[in-house]
C-alpha cells in the first residue's frame, strides 16, 4: 500500500470499465486522479467520488481524446489543479467491429482516431509536461492482445492496438535518459460494461468459464498491473509489453 503516495495521475477513458479500474487502484496506493472522460458523466462522477472515500483528491475533465487540443487541455487541468503530473495512463479506446470487405470507412477512421491517434496524443502531451518537470515519471498504454492476434471482424481495433505497442517501444527508447518508463499493457478478455455491446450475459458467463484462467479478467486486475509499472518495483522497467491475460494468448 502507499507506493503511490502524493504522486499525481491522469487516466483517459476513466468513467467506466478498465479505466474506472485503473483509477481507484491508483488512489488506493495513494495518488491523486484526474479522470479522463468522454461519455458517461454520471459515471465519471461516480469514480471521483470512489477516489475522495479513499481519502485522495479526484478532478473530472471531458475529453474527445482524438481531439489534441482537448487531450492538452487535460493534461494542463492536472497540472493546473495538482501542481504537477507523474503518472499517465492511456486507456481511452473506441471498437466498432466489421468485416474488413463490409467495414464502413467513417467507422474505421473513428476507430483509429480514438485507438490509435488518440493515445498518441495522450502519450506526447504527458511526455512534454514530464520533460519539463524533469525528475522522471510513467507513462503506461493500454492496449490488447488484439495487437496480437488479428480478431475477425476488428481490423481497425487490430491495427490501431499494434500501432500503439510500438509507439510505447518508441517513446521508452526516446524518454529513458530523462527516467520516464513507458510500458504497455496487454489485457485480454475483460468483464466491463462495453462488453455488453458485443456479447450477452449468458455468452460473456460461459466464455469466462471457457478461459484458461476460469474466469474473464476484471477491471481491478488491469489496475493491479498498473500500479506495479507506475511504482518504484517497476523503475527498471522500460518498453516492456506486459499481458495480463489470463493465458489466453498461451492457451
Amino acid at each position: 500500500m502507499n507506493r503511490l503516495t502524493d504522486k499525481v495521475a491522469l487516466v483517459t477513458g476513466a468513467s467506466r470499465g478498465i479505466g474506472r479500474g485503473i483509477a481507484i487502484c491508483l488512489a488506493e496506493e495513494g495518488a491523486d486522479v484526474v479522470v479522463g472522460y468522454r461519455t458517461h458523466p454520471e459515471e465519471a462522477e461516480e469514480t471521483a467520488a470512489a477516489i475522495a472515500a479513499l481519502g485522495r483528491r479526484a478532478i473530472i475533465k471531458q475529453v474527445d481524446v482524438a481531439r489534441r487540443d482537448e487531450v492538452m487541455a487535460l493534461v494542463r487541468a492536472a497540472v493546473d489543479a495538482f501542481g504537477r503530473l507523474d503518472i499517465a495512463v492511456a486507456n481511452a479506446a473506441f471498437s466498432i467491429r466489421q468485416p474488413v470487405a463490409e467495414a464502413v470507412w467513417e467507422d474505421v477512421l473513428r476507430t483509429l482516431e480514438v485507438t490509435q491517434h488518440g493515445v498518441f496524443h495522450t502519450c506526447q502531451f504527458a511526455a512534454q509536461q514530464l520533460l519539463a518537470q524533469g525528475g522522471g515519471g510513467k507513462i503506461i498504454i493500454i492496449s490488447s492482445v488484439h495487437a496480437e492476434k488479428p480478431v475477425a471482424s476488428s481490423a481497425a481495433y487490430n491495427m490501431g492496438k499494434a500501432a500503439i505497442n510500438h509507439l510505447g517501444a518508441t517513446m521508452a527508447s526516446e524518454l529513458a535518459a530523462a527516467r520516464i518508463n513507458v510500458n504497455v499493457i496487454n489485457p485480454g478478455w475483460i468483464d466491463t460494461p462495453g462488453e455488453r455491446a458485443f456479447y450477452s450475459e449468458e455468452q460473456i458467463q460461459a466464455g469466462g468459464a471457457k478461459m484458461p484462467w476460469g474466469r474473464l479478467g476484471t477491471p481491478r486486475d488491469i489496475g493491479r498491473s498498473v500500479v506495479f509499472l507506475a511504482s518504484d518495483d517497476a523503475d527498471y522497467i522500460t518498453g516492456s509489453v506486459l499481458r495480463v491475460d489470463g493465458g489466453i494468448m498461451v492457451r
